[in-house]
């Protein structure tokens, strides 16, 4: 199980978060193609090591925070708010 440290209430285990998906996925214009709109929905990458992700802490505060999670070991690297800059890797 993941102890993931939520910005706001300190660490606490994965099941009272929820998982958000990708992390600074920009939302395109409202004008923009029908393409566009379906990469936005339903594409994302799908990489091997450090990935952003958007988490909720659901049973707690109630905030959103982005994580940064190693897919691989699942080793959480980075926690940080929403609007903040993801952080550099190392």
């Amino acid at each position: 199980m993941l102890t993931i440290d939520c910005p706001f209430c300190g660490p606490r285990a994965e099941p009272e978060f929820t998982h958000g998906g990708e992390a600074h996925i920009a939302r395109p214009a409202p004008d923009c193609s029908d393409e566009e709109w379906g990469r936005y929905l339903y594409v994302r990458t799908n990489p091997k090591g450090a990935h952003a992700e958007r988490w909720c802490h659901t049973c707690g505060c109630g905030q959103w925070f982005n994580v940064v999670r190693d897919t691989v070991t699942h080793e959480v690297l980075a926690v940080y708010r929403m609007g903040e800059p993801r952080p550099a890797p190392g």
